[in-house]
């Protein structure tokens, strides 16, 4: 079933975008924060819903990670041009991204199939992101004070782990899928 809670949750994660860019624009940024909080929310109940109640599917596989990229990069791209985050971590994180999806494309094209599973580094450098906007929000909101800068350290670090990850787990697909061959 395609119009499932999950799957709905994760629809609203993408419409919420648009509310965010506007708020942040605006110089909203405590509505910005609120509608960052929500989708969030919607990350970490969609998926907890897609497994508890055995509901996910194939297209919120795909949609819940597009969700979460255009959050992340737009959220990124703003706080960086708004001068709230240094360059070098956008330029990590978005690297990172279009590595992942080339690699993904490239894969794919290579196998004829595509599995992506979520390793502990790339949900950790997800969470540390998520905890970044959201730390940055409420420091500006607060006087415009800065995050520590252990915790760039820490979310690059975590973000160029998983892509490297990423990265071997899908020469090993390719290697397995051209061993069969």
């Amino acid at each position: 079933m395609l119009l499932n809670i999950p799957n709905i949750l994760t629809v609203v994660r993408i419409l919420l975008l648009p509310l965010f860019v506007a708020a942040f624009m605006y110089g909203k940024y405590e509505y910005a924060l609120y509608v960052f909080l929500l989708a969030a929310a919607t990350d970490l109940f969609d998926g907890l819903i897609a497994r508890l109640k055995k509901q996910a599917t194939e297209l919120g596989r795909i949609l819940d990670p597009i969700a979460d990229k255009f959050f992340m990069i737009t959220s990124f791209i703003l706080m960086t041009y708004y001068g709230m985050i240094p360059k070098w971590i956008t330029i990590v994180v978005i690297s990172r991204d279009m590595f992942v999806i080339t690699g993904c494309v490239i894969t794919y094209f290579i196998s004829s199939s595509l599995r992506i599973e979520p390793t502990l580094a790339g949900k950790t450098a997800s969470a540390l992101q998520f905890i970044m906007i959201g730390l940055v929000l409420v420091l500006y909101i607060n006087g415009g004070k800065t995050p520590p800068h252990a915790l760039f350290i820490l979310t690059a670090f975590f973000t160029i782990a998983s892509g490297l990850q990423y990265v071997y787990n899908g020469l090993k697909m390719i290697n397995s899928g051209n061993s069969r061959a």
